[in-house]
């Protein structure tokens, strides 16, 4: 794998995040504060909402083989961005750098003010608003500052917070389901809609429970081993998190009245006191969605940087995202400039009105969802048109039905976000065509013979014997 930028001035970072930490990104990023209001999210619809939630898992789980599959076919750090680039050309790479790239600053500002109302069952009790926001504000900057010292010390936060986060959930996942009583459920479909568009609704929320599953695929060139570790990673995280999805929501609407979930802030703290019959369990459920924020603005905030370094190695993104510093190879603009941006989000949600707010969360979901269309379309791309030949007719089906049903979810998720949060993501994404334009990538050094060769990714397509695949790298 080539380890140097087109123009060859700036080194590939070191590679030090083994499998625990890859996964423990991978979880990491799935679970922040979002999961513990979920079930409060959810309650509306009754436990139908859990068949939603089945068929959301499914869609991740097809996403995520899918993911595994494309990082062992292209090497390198950018995830999406490299898949969408090497298959459909550089300016489809730029568009799901600068997509993801705004899903990832975007989605900060979100767990951080969701990460405030955790924090402030301890202090600010009284919710002061400038106080609430310096508290969104710190949460957003240490994670920061713990990836400014560099990706060793970035993963073993993940590593631990993932950990610490996991205990109460799995406690949930496991033991509340004891507790569990019939008469909480209320009626099976409670949104009085039919069955398939109460599904359709109660899916759209779930959705976001599983954006960061790529997490893995997006750092590739910082981890060891990747061909063997990314694919590992990207799946044993998505299982893992799903298991606990599933089964931690069962517990919490079985365990909190169906009347009561549905206005509960923290029914993971609620359905921990009903088992206990007491506060300090719900103290404690409080401070693992505290740990389980921080560590998911950590894992983000890696992202945040790792993306755009990628694209910008290629000329696709400015070239300030793509200057490593110090010995730890860290990408600091990259850093600091989303984690402002994020900061002037969440600023913004705190003096203007509250549904403000919520759009911009809604389009992170859009904006995440697009690149996994790509990743999937590239798949099929590279399944139908390069390989078919060359692969066990086993494997070439198996391939090929995961990547149509992770295309079709993809499809099917951005239909569900409506009409508005389309009509404002497309005009989002397109903001970044006055970017592709100063770059000058449309007309650029290649005229029409179509994009160079990747400096951060290596193509590897199965039928490509191992001398003829070593003799065509850059």
């Amino acid at each position: 794998m080539s380890t140097t930028t087109r123009g060859g001035e700036e080194p590939a970072p070191p590679a030090a995040l083994g499998l625990p930490a890859a996964t423990a990104l991978v979880i990491g990023s799935i679970i922040g504060t979002g999961v513990f209001a979920l079930p409060s999210a959810l309650a509306p619809y009754g436990p139908i909402a859990l068949v939603a939630f089945g068929v959301v898992t499914l869609g991740a789980l097809v996403l995520a083989l899918t993911f595994g599959s494309l990082s062992g076919r292209v090497r390198g750090s950018g995830g999406p961005y490299v898949y969408a680039r090497e298959a459909f050309g550089e300016f489809a790479g730029f568009l799901n750098a600068w997509s993801y790239w705004i899903t990832a600053w975007a989605g900060n500002a979100a767990i951080a003010v969701a990460w405030v109302g955790y924090v402030e069952v301890f202090v600010n009790t009284g919710h002061r608003t400038g106080v609430s926001l310096l508290i969104a504000l710190t949460g957003l900057w240490i994670p920061a500052a713990v990836n400014l010292t560099g990706m060793r010390n970035t993963g073993a936060f993940q590593v631990v917070t993932a950990v610490l986060k996991f205990m109460p959930l799995v406690f949930m996942a496991t033991v509340g389901l004891l507790f569990v009583r019939a008469d909480n459920f209320g009626p099976f479909n409670a949104s009085h809609q039919s069955a398939p568009g109460a599904i359709s609704a109660a899916a759209a929320i779930a959705l976001f429970s599983y954006l960061g599953l790529e997490a893995a695929s997006v750092v590739a060139g910082r981890v060891r081993d990747p061909g063997r570790n990314v694919p590992r990673a990207t799946v044993y995280g998505t299982l893992a998190c799903a298991v606990i999805y599933i089964l931690g929501t069962l517990a919490v609407l079985g365990t909190v009245p169906h009347g009561r979930l549905g206005s509960s802030t923290a029914p993971f703290s609620d359905a921990a006191d009903n088992i206990f019959g007491g506060g300090w369990a719900g103290d404690a459920v409080a401070v693992a969605a505290i740990v389980s924020g921080i560590g998911a603005l950590n894992g983000w905030t890696m992202l945040c940087a790792e993306m755009p370094y990628a694209a910008a190695r290629d000329g696709l993104f400015p070239g300030a995202f793509a200057r490593l510093r110090g010995k730890k190879g860290v990408p600091v603009f990259g850093i600091v400039a989303s984690t402002v941006l994020a900061s002037l989000i969440t600023v913004f949600s705190y003096t203007r009105f509250q549904d403000v707010f919520t759009r911009i969360v809604l389009l992170s979901v859009l904006t995440a969802v697009i690149p996994y269309l790509f990743s999937a379309a590239a798949q099929l791309y590279w399944l139908l048109v390069r390989g078919r030949a060359s692969l066990r007719p086993g494997r070439f089906a198996r391939d090929t039905v995961v990547a149509a049903l992770a295309m079709a979810f993809s499809y099917w998720s951005i239909q569900g976000s409506g009409y508005q949060t389309v009509y404002y993501g497309l005009f989002v994404v397109l903001l970044g065509l006055p970017v592709y334009i100063w770059l000058g990538r449309d007309r650029g050094e290649y005229g029409e013979s179509g994009p160079a060769p990747a400096a951060t990714a290596e193509v590897r397509a199965p039928e490509t014997p191992p001398a003829a695949r070593a003799a065509r790298r850059p």
